[in-house]
């Protein structure tokens, strides 16, 4: 599996390629935490932003951003990755209160919702990710002396790799409830690594659980490179979303899901725009009309 990923995704750090990525959603947390209508709070988001000198001089306020809202990458964008986040802790804690007591982050990049979310007191909280990205991420958090709120395990392993083995030897079990998220995750995956990793979520969890992934249903990605958001991302912090989706077909995994047995149910963003009465709404020529947010439960049998 690992001779189909390009190569710009090996890049172990948060320096560059997807690992970048993670800095961009973390200055938006930042940016959406300081909103006096703010639908996330993470007060750790700007201290990731601080202390990578790839994004210094990046705003964690919208009043530092050109244009404040009407900035296609730091309003309306990053607004959106504030709504994600907000609609993703809701769906965990969900989870978790029902049945799940394992969470399982797929990609969890600078997540911190083993800090910042008040869970169980006997949930387990597992953060997959490359050991360079979680490195980077107990770096900053050390030095702010921070302390989860639950039982934390990061597993640094890549997701080309052998991560089940990584992940059971962490201690998860799969004769237990959990809910798994991939955010932001699947399309840089090449369609057969999303679908291994479907195919793997499905058989390592019991009757229960529950997964919550993002989905894009474009057939050409190219459609919108002339979009504000892709613009103003390339010109204004130099990271090229399109270069860094992966360009083949994608699976219909909640199509699969739905197959294997699971309920699922698959919403716009701006479904929850309307219901937070705050986030982005539909433009013309817009990058997040394809933009699908895939909420699955595995039913009893």
């Amino acid at each position: 599996m690992a001779g189909t990923v390009p190569q710009h995704t090996d890049v172990e750090g948060v320096d560059a390629g997807v690992g970048l990525t993670a800095l961009l959603v973390a200055a938006a947390r930042a940016i959406e935490t300081h909103r006096h209508d703010s639908l996330a709070q993470d007060a750790y988001a700007e201290h990731f932003v601080r202390a990578a000198q790839a994004c210094a001089d990046w705003p964690v306020r919208i009043e530092q951003a050109p244009d404040g809202d009407g900035n296609p990458l730091w309003g309306r964008f990053a607004r959106y990755f504030g709504l994600r986040t907000r609609v993703l802790d809701d769906f965990l804690l969900s989870s978790v209160r029902t049945s799940a007591r394992q969470v399982v982050l797929l990609g969890a990049g600078l997540d911190t919702r083993a800090f910042r979310l008040d869970w169980p007191s006997d949930c387990v909280v597992f953060e997959i990710d490359r050991a360079g990205v979680l490195a980077f991420k107990h770096q900053v958090l050390t030095d702010l002396t921070a302390t989860p709120k639950v039982k934390r395990v990061p597993v640094p392993v890549d997701l080309r790799a052998d991560w089940v083995t990584a992940l059971t030897s962490a201690g998860f079990d799969p004769a237990a409830p959990s809910v798994w998220l991939a955010e932001g995750l699947l399309f840089y995956l090449p369609s057969p690594a999303e679908r291994y990793l479907i195919d793997t979520v499905d058989r390592l969890t019991t009757e229960g659980s529950a997964l919550a992934f993002e989905a894009k249903l474009e057939k050409d990605l190219q459609a919108y490179r002339d979009s504000p958001i892709y613009t103003a991302t390339r010109e204004q912090i130099g990271i090229d979303l399109l270069h860094l989706f992966d360009k083949g077909p994608r699976p219909d995994s909640a199509g699969e899901l739905t197959a294997k047995g699971w309920s699922t149910s698959i919403h716009t963003p701006f479904h929850f725009s309307r219901r937070h009465r705050r986030g982005p709404l539909p433009e013309p020529n817009d990058a997040l009309e394809g933009n699908r947010w895939v909420f699955a439960h595995k039913p009893s049998p």
